[in-house]
């Protein structure tokens, strides 16, 4: 008998050198740099620009990343009617799938490999993607879209388009650290959707739609979103013993806890914690971040030493909640965020490629007759 490993659990299926994670230790690093000292000392362009190159810009080098960014930040008018043309009833991935799938038809990448193709397609993905989650957020509601501001910050402009007002400073920073926090993970679900994409020699704009079909689901980017209405179903702290007895007695998921890669709490988490503590500074018994940590304290005493613990789906729903932002629009901004680590993985799998194909453990019979259709059984229920 062949050894099976569901989900092809702890198999490397590639080498890497855009990040690292010790889940033993609850540490991750992008390109060899805590993530802790990037969140506190980095913006989300840079660390982009870090992921792709392999080192932080200079001074000059950010300034024009910056600027091709911004330049980039506008989408064709087409892209728009196919947006105003979707379901306005459609979940907000499923229209960032498909607009991302049509961008690759008015960028065609001839040469994947080519180092300028590919900076070029890496600044139109991370430019136009917060240009379509906020064109449809507002379109949905029957409501224009916002065109870009050249005069704001990544994390500025995307608030503003939502909303048509300049956030403060401090919203717009504590978004900024949250797209450094979800840019990468190494080998999730995700980019390994991506990888097996770009091993064909399909173009990034492919890859980054598959990989955003994949970070749709519940079980992966959509957590976040789950965590809301989980926390809005619980509703009050006292109500939470109720709860958990109910969800271990039924063997069901507590969304936002745990992650197979972490034996101790995600350092994502830590830190996206202390952001919704800031948003929370006015210490609201029936808020959310109230009822999330009360929550995190009764898994402790259940489930803690068993390394089940909040990953960074736990909190970052509940900064977007305080925002303002809907609920559905949780997972698009996560991939705004990832598609940074994504296209670093594609382009480190055009360099040395090799198809992904996997083999199989076949379970089902052989030699079966083939028999006319005027001689086949009904098959009972």
């Amino acid at each position: 008998m062949r050894d099976f490993f569901p989900g092809l659990a702890g198999i490397p299926a590639a080498k890497s050198s855009v990040s690292f994670v010790d889940g033993a230790q609850g540490i991750l690093e992008y390109r060899g740099i805590r993530i802790e000292e990037l969140a506190k000392h980095s913006s989300f362009l840079e660390t982009a620009f870090l992921l792709f190159f392999n080192r932080l810009p200079t001074n000059l080098e950010l300034e024009q990343f910056n600027r091709d960014i911004t330049h980039h930040r506008r989408i064709k008018y087409r892209i728009l009617d196919l947006l105003k043309a979707l379901p306005e009833h459609g979940h907000p991935m499923d229209a960032l799938q498909s607009a991302v799938a049509a961008l690759g038809m008015f960028y065609p990448v001839q040469d994947v490999e080519e180092e300028t193709t590919q900076y070029l397609t890496a600044v139109r993905l991370i430019a136009k993607l917060p240009t379509i989650v906020a064109a449809f957020a507002r379109l949905r509601q029957g409501d224009e879209s916002i065109q870009p501001r050249d005069n704001l910050s990544y994390a500025e402009n995307f608030l503003y388009m939502l909303t048509e007002q300049v956030p403060e400073p401090a919203l717009a920073k504590i978004l900024d650290v949250c797209l450094i926090l979800h840019a990468e993970h190494t080998m999730n679900a995700s980019t390994f959707s991506g990888m097996v994409t770009a091993s064909t020699l399909s173009d990034p704009y492919s890859v980054i739609s598959s990989a955003i079909g994949t970070l749709k689901g519940p079980l992966h980017g959509g957590a976040n979103e789950a965590v809301i209405h989980m926390l809005k179903e619980i509703s009050s702290v006292d109500c939470i013993p109720m709860y958990l007895e109910d969800k271990f007695t039924k063997k069901e998921k507590i969304m936002g806890f745990g992650l197979r890669i972490y034996k101790v709490k995600d350092p994502r988490a830590m830190v996206m914690q202390g952001l919704a503590q800031q948003l929370d500074a006015e210490a609201d018994p029936h808020s959310l971040f109230n009822l999330a940590q009360t929550l995190e304290e009764h898994m402790e005493a259940r489930v803690g030493t068993k390394g089940i613990r909040p990953n960074v789906d736990f909190f970052s729903g509940i900064i977007y909640h305080r925002m303002g932002i809907e609920t559905d629009l949780f997972p698009p901004i996560f991939a705004m965020a990832r598609v940074a680590g994504w296209l670093a993985h594609c382009f480190e799998q055009y360099q040395e490629n090799h198809l992904f194909r996997p083999d199989q453990i076949y379970e089902g019979p052989h030699h079966r007759p083939y028999q006319s259709v005027n001689t086949r059984e009904p098959q009972s229920d």
